[in-house]
């Protein structure tokens, strides 16, 4: 196993781009829509990480995608999906959703609840074809599978536990008590993004809190350590 120490860029929470529309309060770490950073313009195969909180009641109307993965990655309240592939369900934390825009779907979300709001992470990664067969995957996972410890979500390969995503990216969530460890060992020609939903950790040392992220480059070990109950999310990439 290698001893090198992968670089760290940091991604502060406050430097990310913010727009409150009343009814969506949205954070962009990478460049989106309206919102323009030539320093970030995703990184590597991951283009979107966006979070969103949605007021009770409201949503996204029915909108058109393509060639992308879209991952929907609920912290909490819910969201209800539907799409054109008739697929309709909902989403809630501990649960997982994969959808395959490929050669064209249209889809809409909403926040169900009356009188909660709904907090999401809306990401896209970059599969390495256009043209691909739309589809959908939803799965579940227990607080036990990432209590102190990365649980995979979605892989190339599809797990148990995990969606099958059309892309070389792989997908972990951690929940970690103060004091606890998880570690990320990159692979050579790997990199990763660690996206930090909930608390404060540190990586390799580096502080990261809520909402802050963080690219690591070049092969190596990184330890995250908990300094406050957190949720993180890690990109293993290409």
């Amino acid at each position: 196993m290698s001893t090198a120490t992968p670089r760290i860029i940091r991604r502060p929470a406050a430097e990310r781009g913010h727009f409150d529309h009343g009814w969506l309060d949205t954070w962009h770490s990478f460049s989106f829509a309206g919102y323009m950073d030539p320093r970030f313009m995703g990184f590597r195969n991951l283009r979107v990480i966006n979070e969103d909180f949605v007021a009770a009641g409201a949503g996204f109307p029915t909108h058109p995608h393509r060639d992308m993965e879209i991952v929907t990655y609920v912290v909490s309240g819910a969201v209800a999906h539907k799409d054109s592939m008739g697929n309709g369900s909902t989403i809630r934390p501990g649960e997982i959703q994969r959808m395959t825009a490929g050669t064209g779907i249209t889809h809409s979300e909403f926040n169900p609840l009356a009188e909660t709001p709904l907090h999401l992470l809306q990401i896209w990664i970059l599969p390495p074809a256009a043209g691909l067969k739309p589809s959908y995957e939803q799965l579940a996972y227990t607080e036990a599978d990432r209590a102190d410890r990365l649980h995979l979500l979605a892989s190339p390969e599809g797990s148990t536990g995990g969606v099958k995503l059309n892309a070389d990216a792989r997908i972990y969530t951690a929940t970690l008590r103060p004091g606890a460890e998880a570690v990320v060992d990159l692979a050579p020609g790997r990199h990763a993004w660690v996206q930090v939903v909930k608390g404060a950790v540190t990586a390799n040392g580096e502080a990261l809190r809520a909402g802050d992220g963080a690219a690591l480059i070049e092969p190596g070990r990184v330890v995250l350590g908990c300094v406050e109950a957190a949720e993180v999310l890690v990109f293993d990439l290409m």
